[in-house]
């Protein structure tokens, strides 16, 4: 497994309309993989490889390479930097967080906590309020020469290695930079098998915002058959209920049948589930009760499309501490290239 190449895409900065980073070190690492790569105007890389037979179907994989973080919307007159999210973060995830400021002339280390009393000389009641994520700022260190280096709109970053700790990943933007893996190793196992269809693996934008570059990227691709590749919920720990997991670490790749932004093909779910039957590829059905994917917008795309998800559970996502297990995620990468293998010419 390349376990490298996953560490390097969540190690490398990229929030919603800042994914430049991310995408340089992807156009790097499929060089040869596909026939035809260009950058849309919504900053998402659409690669494609052609077929080989007329008439052959398009199959869209979206995989976005945005992750959650912030922009900068002030400095103030003694250096601290105040933020606005571009994504979901649930505030009790971010006391005392490292981060990186990252600019156009470098990065900057900050530490983020939120405004109010250390614990030594607040009251028990103090203790007890959970700031909002507005209330949280950045220290540099750097004091007033701050407003020197950074400006309003750069991006900051949770500051967090990427570890193995025994089968299981963890890292920061393991959403959705699984998906990123996927899609270069899928094609990577791939080889040139599949060429009875025109394959297109779209690395998108703006994900955590809205979908906003896979809407475009699919509505110029118009897919036959869209496959949104992302991480889900894996709630198989202490404090939430059997019914309420989604998914359970170690128990194959999720086989994506509704969220709130849209409802799988019936057949597209049960050709899959089929072929990872056939396979051997473990799997599991998934459904969020809220929450949406890439998946969605190739669906609606132009006259529509057939659409599914393949996903991987991850614990406590939209942390510094996303956990993923090894065998989920090379089952997603083997139920992926078997299905386009199904393409063969």
């Amino acid at each position: 497994m390349n376990t490298d190449l996953l560490k390097r895409l969540c190690e490398t900065p990229g929030v919603p309309g800042h994914e430049h980073r991310v995408r340089d070190l992807i156009t790097a690492e499929i060089d040869g993989l596909f026939d035809h790569v260009e950058t849309d105007p919504m900053g998402s890389l659409i690669c494609r490889r052609d077929a080989t037979v007329e008439g052959a179907p398009k199959i869209m994989l979206l995989c976005h390479m945005d992750e959650i973080g912030f922009l900068v919307s002030h400095i103030d007159d003694k250096g601290f930097l105040w933020l606005q999210p571009v994504g979901g973060f649930d505030p009790r995830n971010l006391f005392s967080r490292r981060v990186l400021i990252c600019t156009d002339e470098g990065d900057l280390k900050g530490v983020m906590n939120p405004g109010g009393k250390p614990i030594h000389i607040s009251s028990p009641e103090e203790r007890k309020k959970v700031p909002a994520v507005g209330e949280f700022f950045v220290d540099t260190g750097l004091g007033k020469a701050t407003a020197e280096k950074v400006k309003i709109g750069d991006m900051v970053v949770m500051d967090e290695p990427f570890l193995e700790m025994g089968e299981r990943f963890v890292s920061k933007a393991l959403d959705n930079r699984v998906a990123c893996w996927l899609g270069i190793e899928a094609i990577r196992q791939l080889g040139d098998k599949g060429r009875g269809a025109e394959i297109h693996v779209v690395f998108t934008t703006q994900e955590e915002v809205g979908l906003r570059g896979a809407r475009t990227a699919a509505y110029k691709v118009r897919p036959d058959i869209g496959i949104g590749v992302d991480t889900t919920l894996a709630c198989d720990t202490p404090g939430v209920p059997e019914k309420d997991r989604t998914t359970v670490l170690g128990n194959g790749f999720g086989l994506h049948v509704r969220d709130t932004s849209f409802i799988s093909d019936r057949g597209l779910v049960s050709d899959i589930e089929k072929l990872a039957k056939e396979r051997g590829i473990p799997c599991q059905r998934t459904m969020l009760a809220a929450g949406g994917q890439d998946g969605a917008a190739a669906q609606q795309a132009a006259a529509g499309a057939r659409a599914v998800g393949v996903v991987v559970g991850t614990r406590y996502i939209h942390t510094v501490t996303e956990m993923i297990d090894r065998t989920d995620l090379e089952a997603a990468r083997d139920i992926l290239s078997a299905y386009l293998e199904g393409f063969d010419a």
